[in-house]
């Protein structure tokens, strides 16, 4: 069972990288352009969706620009239900943009899995009306199966500029063991995380062709890494809340 679901799981990173493989390019020359211009890049998701707005963050090969959009009550380590709750409410995304700087020109990844529910629809509108670019990573084949819950019928993927297809099934659990009703095992996170950060690579690439070197984090945990990185922090800190 262990070999059939990494056999799986590499069937699927395959997978993500042919489906993906354009829309990485479109999504990396969006972001490149705007870091270019001195701009951001923010993040959003809402329960495990939360995990790949944080993937990227201060992370060691990751851009320094990166700006998560946290809120508690869309996390789960808050409390579960709360979350699910807060994610379905329409109105909430207003209301964690509140007192955020986001510019026209800019890009936002707004992770969904299901993007069915309000609050990343909602911040997908907002984003859009605020002059950025949106790039979504959620599994078509999840969303396009199920209603919308905004009251607009829309669905993530829908609303973006760009949309990754992170090769879920429709309820994300993928293996069948025989004896048990429910699938088990999701792949979303890790197909999620892999289009991330093969994004990171692909923007870094786009800014050295501009001649730009990207101000990227390394681990501070190598030696010379708290030096390298507070040079960011100073850079960037005014700028990103999370930081």
């Amino acid at each position: 069972m262990i070999n059939r679901y990494f056999t799986h799981l590499q069937e699927l990173l395959a997978l993500c990288e042919t489906r993906n493989r354009e829309a990485l390019l479109q999504a990396a020359s969006l972001a490149s352009d705007s870091l270019a211009k001195g701009h951001l890049l923010h993040t959003f998701g809402t329960g495990h969706g939360a995990l790949l707005a944080i993937e990227p963050f201060h992370r060691a090969g990751g851009l320094a620009q990166v700006d998560p959009i946290m809120d508690d009550n869309l996390t789960l380590h808050h409390n579960a239900r709360s979350a699910t709750f807060f994610e379905r409410l329409s109105g909430y995304a207003e209301a964690v943009l509140a007192g955020r700087e986001l510019h026209a020109g800019e890009v936002i990844i707004i992770a969904s899995n299901s993007g069915r529910n309000a609050v990343p629809v909602e911040m997908a509108m907002l984003a859009q009306e605020r002059g950025l670019k949106v790039i979504a990573i959620t599994s078509l084949a999840h969303s396009q199966s199920q209603a919308s819950r905004h009251p607009s019928g829309k669905k993530l993927y829908e609303l973006a500029d760009v949309v990754l297809d992170n090769c879920a099934p429709l309820g994300d659990a993928s293996i069948h063991i025989d004896g048990l009703n429910e699938a088990v095992s999701g792949v979303s996170t890790i197909t999620g995380a892999a289009l991330i950060q093969a994004l990171t690579c692909q923007i870094c690439e786009q800014l050295l062709a501009r001649g730009i070197t990207p101000p990227v984090w390394i681990s501070s945990n190598m030696d010379g890494g708290d030096a390298h990185n507070e040079k960011l922090q100073e850079r960037y800190a005014s700028r990103i809340r999370s930081m």
